[in-house]
């Protein structure tokens, strides 16, 4: 029998964010880590201070930060284990 959580989950599955994020998995997972800890940064220092320090263009930022997010959603709808970004790392050695 179905759980309410299952519920929840199935229909989370199929929305847009969820895509991505598989999308994304799938076809560059040697990137995952990388655009994970560059959303960390985007969260940190904002879209704006990030891209200039990249020197990006804020769109772009912007597409990292909601491709980070998409990363985030699919993994953990999908109990699929991501490394801590590198920088999260660093900063917690713990």
């Amino acid at each position: 029998m179905a759980t309410e959580r299952d519920g929840v989950v199935d229909v989370a599955s199929h929305s847009t964010l969820y895509a991505i994020g598989a999308y994304f998995c799938d076809r560059t997972p040697d990137l995952v880590e990388d655009v994970l800890a560059d959303a960390d940064a985007i969260e940190r220092e904002g879209l704006r201070t990030w891209a200039a320090r990249e020197d990006v263009a804020v769109q772009d930022a912007f597409e990292t930060l909601v491709t980070g997010l998409a990363i985030r959603f699919y993994t953990a709808l999908a109990g699929e284990a991501v490394d801590a970004p590198a920088a999260a790392r660093a900063a917690d050695p713990g």
